[in-house]
């Protein structure tokens, strides 16, 4: 069996673990408190940290579950603060985006490099790709005049997030918070 489908299946399983639910509820809740600091710079451009949560999510439950909640977590966002007419193109996006994050960071030694690729891959393809179409088709805007502004934006955060992930993520490891969870240290 592939390990990609070995991540699949075993993030499947955390579903029925009472703690990954209960811990998956709190960082949906997280995420939706800090989307509440998103800083909207233009219509197209919008700098947040909501990223942690569904980043943290993918790395200690997988792709299943990081995908359910980054899901989750734009319906629920979109509830409790609504920001225009709901799309669910964007709905999609989070839960790429926490699939991406299962696949990359599940079972695996936490690194820079790997979550750089994690960040990098979410923001190439989620981030500058699809959320940038979803863009066009909601505004009627030319995907190419939108489109530099987004890369730009999304090369001075790529740092910043990495950076951010790896030093949340180092002091829960160091609190032991990883091993109350799931009772092995990341």
């Amino acid at each position: 069996m592939s390990n990609l489908t070995k991540s699949f299946r075993d993030s499947f399983h955390e579903l029925k673990d009472v703690k990954a639910l209960a811990t998956t509820a709190m960082l949906l809740a997280i995420a939706v408190v800090l989307g509440f600091y998103t800083l909207q710079v233009t219509d197209f451009i919008k700098i947040g940290f909501a990223f942690i949560a569904d980043e943290m999510t993918g790395m200690m439950f997988g792709p299943v579950v990081g995908g359910l909640m980054g899901a989750a977590a734009d319906i629920v966002k979109y509830l409790v603060r609504p920001t225009g007419a709901f799309f669910p193109g964007f709905t999609i996006s989070g839960a790429l985006s926490g699939v991406i994050y299962g696949v990359i960071l599940y079972k695996k030694p936490l690194s820079i490099k790997r979550i750089a690729l994690a960040n990098g891959l979410v923001m190439i393809f989620v981030n500058i790709c699809l959320n940038t179409y979803w863009l066009t088709l909601l505004y009627g805007q030319a995907f190419m005049a939108i489109l530099p502004a987004r890369v730009i934006k999304q090369i001075v955060l790529f740092p910043i997030y990495v950076a951010l992930f790896y030093g949340v993520s180092k002091i829960m490891g160091k609190a032991h918070l990883f091993t109350m969870v799931k009772g092995e240290r990341a």
